[in-house]
């Protein structure tokens, strides 16, 4: 591959894409940009790493840049409506789906307080403040719960561009002093006799 053909990097960078490899897709789109920062795709294929990786602001940004250099271009255009439209649905997730958690909280404190009534000889929440309570704090889990996991959901996503761990890394191998003791180890092994064989060995050389 020619390490100045920004074309050959571009091509390659969406290959990565199509495959989901995105670090690897990010690295080529980066580097096309670094050979051509004038050429207007460089910045429309990270773009489209950065969409597909739920980086919305950051995809914007590069379409942008893209469209400043490719003025009027309707693929551009398209796919900045396109980031728009998902980075919204993302904020209005954010927004919604811990009060979703809560309300699952509250359903969930209801079904207790009446299983509480209607399945025990002896109810223990007899009190209305203390089901009030145990609805609310039910409810409360329930929006940390779904709040924990959408923070885990976006760290997730954060992820998706960092550097692939690599399995054959030297720091996985075993260390050369740890072979050449095993191997020192075998050796000694086999150079150890039993009695009666030392006794002819000795009785062979003396002789």
């Amino acid at each position: 591959m020619e390490p100045t053909n920004f074309t050959l990097y571009s091509n390659r960078s969406f290959a990565f894409l199509k495959v989901h490899q995105y670090y690897l897709a990010m690295e080529d789109a980066n580097e096309t940009i670094r050979l051509n920062p004038s050429w207007a795709k460089g910045y429309f294929r990270k773009g489209e790493i950065e969409l597909a990786t739920y980086q919305y602001s950051d995809a914007f940004n590069s379409y942008q840049k893209a469209l400043m250099l490719q003025p009027n271009d309707s693929v551009i255009i398209s796919a900045m409506t396109k980031t728009l439209q998902e980075q919204k649905k993302d904020q209005k997730a954010d927004s919604q789906i811990p009060w979703v958690g809560a309300g699952v909280g509250i359903v969930l404190g209801v079904i207790i307080v009446i299983a509480d009534y209607m399945c025990t000889n002896k109810p223990t929440l007899t009190h209305p403040i203390l089901m009030a309570l145990l609805t609310i704090t039910i409810a409360m889990i329930g929006y940390g719960i779904a709040r924990a996991l959408r923070y885990y959901t976006k760290c997730q996503r954060n992820a998706l561009v960092d550097v692939p761990i690599n399995l054959f890394d030297e720091e996985n191998m075993p260390a050369d002093d740890t072979v050449k003791d095993e191997t020192e180890s075998k050796t000694t092994t086999n150079h150890r006799y039993s009695k009666s064989q030392a006794r002819q060995r000795y009785k062979k050389g003396k002789a």
